[in-house]
């Protein structure tokens, strides 16, 4: 019996977290698109920042509903030792970008916010990732470079990064997700 136990927990520390949800990327880009069109037309920008932590909520909503749906589907537990390793390496840079968001906010540097988020998420998704199927720490990579550029770039350009990334970059990977991934 232990060593039934000791094959099952070995077939499950080498497998990869696949519930990463492709349509749930989709519609968290879509939301992410209407949010920087929104955001694009306020002049404040404690108004443009509380826009996009809207933004954030749906997205993080989206993004969780969508992975237990398709955990369902693909019949497997959020649970298990991958689940477990992707969350808990997705987590610590999503929350340090939490903490950094406020301490911008406390120094008037709204400007640095598009990059920093670009940077954290894409670094959690690159750790997160290294649990999960190839392309996933790849999606990850494409957010830290736009992130880097966006920190570079003029504060004015802020917005479009967040579209680019949050927006344009959910979409494509999720499409390429959903396809070869199931969903």
């Amino acid at each position: 019996m232990d060593n039934l136990r000791f094959i099952r927990e070995a077939m499950e520390n080498a497998s990869a977290f696949t519930a990463v949800p492709g349509w749930g990327g989709v519609w968290m880009g879509i939301t992410a698109l209407l949010a920087a069109t929104w955001a694009a037309n306020l002049s404040s920008p404690t108004r443009w920042l509380q826009a996009w932590l809207v933004e954030a909520g749906v997205a993080i909503a989206i993004g969780f509903g969508m992975m237990i749906r398709k955990a369902r589907i693909v019949n497997i537990s959020l649970l298990s030792v991958p689940s477990r390793k992707f969350v808990l390496s997705l987590s610590p840079p999503l929350l340090v970008g939490g903490l950094l968001t406020v301490v911008m906010y406390r120094a008037g540097l709204i400007h640095i916010i598009p990059g920093l988020w670009l940077l954290m998420y894409g670094t959690g998704i690159v750790t997160g990732g290294a649990f999960s199927v190839r392309i996933v720490p790849l999606m990850g990579v494409c957010f830290i470079s736009i992130g880097t550029v966006a920190l570079f770039s003029p504060p004015a350009w802020g917005n479009a990064f967040m579209a680019a990334g949050f927006g344009g970059l959910h979409i494509i990977f999720g499409l390429i997700i959903a396809r070869k991934y199931g969903g």
